[in-house]
């Protein structure tokens, strides 16, 4: 596979890329915001990986990062330049503790490019929800969190719990199993070593207890435990591929 080149002209980095096939990439690093929409709040966000020098584009993002912290990049590069970086999609980025500072970059003749939401995505709730086709057997559904955070995102993570509560409502389980986990073993990122806190995956346990009993699920049906550093599951689909995202997870077993 070609490896990903980047140019230099001057003092603004742009990038060109050639491969022959999506290449995965983990990195941490401070984003950078490109105004292409006139200071209108539309623009495209962009983060350098500081071992490659690689500037790619994060915009793809189930939400934006935070412009004032570092952020966690996972994500798959298909070689497709977009808004002066490298296109990541699928992408996550996870906020970390530290600082950065702000830094906008000017559109520079890049084109706001406006996201479209995957139909998989959380429907309005004046919209009839359509039990999914799935057999009435013994089965086991995944919620997927950002690094050490139990935080359910918006666009992404509520349209799991929706099609989950959904069938879980629909079709009355004799049990439910809960079980939350949490990646405790350390991993070095860019010269960082993370690892999420123990607590996380009790804490993830508990929020979709939390959740399935607000929704309506009896909670004297459901049970909750917590484990660690689980094996990878990037077929999910809400896993999007991404490996290590797929092993922050709650697993939501239904059982008749």
């Amino acid at each position: 596979m070609k490896g990903l080149v980047l140019a230099l002209a001057g003092m603004v980095a742009s990038t060109a890329a050639s491969a022959q096939e999506a290449q995965e990439v983990r990195f941490i690093s401070c984003p950078v915001f490109r105004d292409v929409d006139n200071g209108k709040r539309g623009g495209c966000w962009l983060s350098t990986d500081p071992e490659s020098g690689i500037r790619y584009d994060v915009t793809n993002n189930v939400y934006p990062p935070d412009w004032n912290h570092p952020v966690l990049v996972e994500g798959v590069a298909n070689g497709e330049e977009q808004c002066g970086g490298v296109r990541l999609d699928p992408v996550r980025t996870s906020v970390l503790p530290g600082h950065c500072p702000r830094h906008m970059l000017p559109a520079e003749g890049y084109e706001l490019e406006r996201p479209t939401l995957p139909v998989r995505n959380v429907r309005p709730t004046s919209e009839e929800r359509t039990v999914p086709d799935w057999p009435l057997t013994d089965r086991t559904m995944s919620i997927f969190f950002e690094f050490d955070s139990d935080f359910i995102t918006f666009y992404h993570s509520d349209s799991m719990v929706d099609q989950m509560v959904t069938w879980l409502r629909a079709v009355e389980p004799k049990r439910i199993v809960i079980t939350g986990y949490a990646v405790t073993e350390p991993a070095e990122v860019t010269g960082q070593v993370i690892a999420e806190k123990p607590e996380m995956a009790q804490r993830r346990a508990q929020l979709m207890f939390e959740v399935l009993r607000d929704y309506g699920i009896d909670p004297d049906i459901i049970e909750t435990h917590w484990a660690y550093n689980p094996v990878a599951v990037p077929d999910d689909m809400w896993a999007d591929g991404l490996a290590e995202t797929s092993r922050r997870r709650v697993e939501i077993s239904a059982e008749f």
